[in-house]
């Protein structure tokens, strides 16, 4: 884990998780042409595009100039940015990272159901494609069915996908609501299943039936997040291997840079993109994985 100086923030408190690994080495993996980063976020800079004055965290600037120079070391062409709590509803930096990529990157808002329809229209245009509901405590709980509703049915003239952000036993309690979405849908993080469960577990089962519905995918991003073992995370590689074997048409894959709130094991991110061979076994997944499916579920021009 990198460990750096805590200095003041400039809006208006020092950050409360840690930066990312600030040395990414060069992965020996290269993604195919096109491949896609379907997760990540970009935070601030904080005196250009300010935190929301009560997100749940402070992250360390993480602005788009660091993403994108990221991406060229990696090797991805396109990207998926995902709003996060830090900057709530306010999507300046996100419609300033997709203003600056000439259509290659995406992006997943999150939305108050008093959003107006003309926003909606407006962040669509821009390249949004997705909406995102957190379901976790920390940030902020399970939403409201109410209000779950109203958003979904906010961006569905639109043809958005709905992005759901829970843990195993959320997944599990939130099934009937997920099953009965009739939007394209994505789970976060492997749906954050608790690793140690394995394969047999409720939850990972739970996962796999909802592949086999035709409309939801999943990202294989967080092994760091999920796993219990630590680097390189062969115990979160496992479940996303599995994955990836059942529904190789229904996965993503993402870097989750900068990796707001990981107190364990800081990934570094070209080990990640290492791990991919072993995540998706044969070029023809990870041609699924990175490419084609990334281009049909965020509406990618094709190549």
């Amino acid at each position: 884990m990198s460990v750096t100086t805590q200095v003041d923030h400039p809006s208006g408190s020092a950050p409360t998780c840690p930066p990312p690994d600030p040395n990414p080495r060069q992965p020996r993996y290269v993604p195919p042409p096109g491949a896609c980063d379907a997760h990540f976020h970009v935070f601030g800079p904080g005196d250009v595009f300010p935190y929301a004055p009560k997100r749940p965290f402070t992250p360390h600037d993480a602005p788009k100039e660091r993403l994108l120079a990221l991406h060229r070391l990696l090797g991805f062409e396109r990207g998926v940015f995902v709003q996060s709590s830090c900057h709530g509803t306010d999507h300046r930096a996100l419609l300033d990272l997709l203003a600056a990529t000439d259509g290659r990157y995406r992006g997943v808002a999150l939305l108050a159901p008093d959003t107006p329809a003309d926003e909606v229209a407006r962040l669509h245009a821009a390249g949004l494609r997705g909406v995102r509901f957190n379901f976790l405590p920390h940030l902020g709980g399970r939403p409201s069915l109410d209000g779950l509703r109203t958003v979904m049915d906010l961006v569905a003239p639109f043809g958005w996908h709905i992005e759901i952000h829970v843990t195993g036993k959320e997944l599990l309690d939130s099934l009937d609501v997920i099953a009965g979405i009739r939007a394209k849908v994505v789970i976060d993080h492997i749906g954050r299943v608790d690793v140690a469960e394995g394969t047999s577990g409720f939850a990972f089962g739970a996962l796999k039936k909802l592949l086999d519905r035709g409309n939801i995918w999943v990202k294989l991003s967080g092994v760091d997040r999920i796993s219990r073992a630590g680097p390189p995370f062969a115990d979160a590689v496992a479940l996303a291997r599995a994955l990836a074997r059942h529904a190789p048409q229904r996965v993503l894959w993402g870097t989750d840079w900068p990796h707001p709130n990981i107190s364990r094991f800081m990934p570094n991110d070209g080990e990640l993109v290492d791990l991919i061979p072993q995540i998706a076994e044969d070029t023809r997944t990870q041609q699924s994985m990175l490419v084609d499916n990334p281009t049909e579920f965020f509406d990618f021009e094709k190549t």
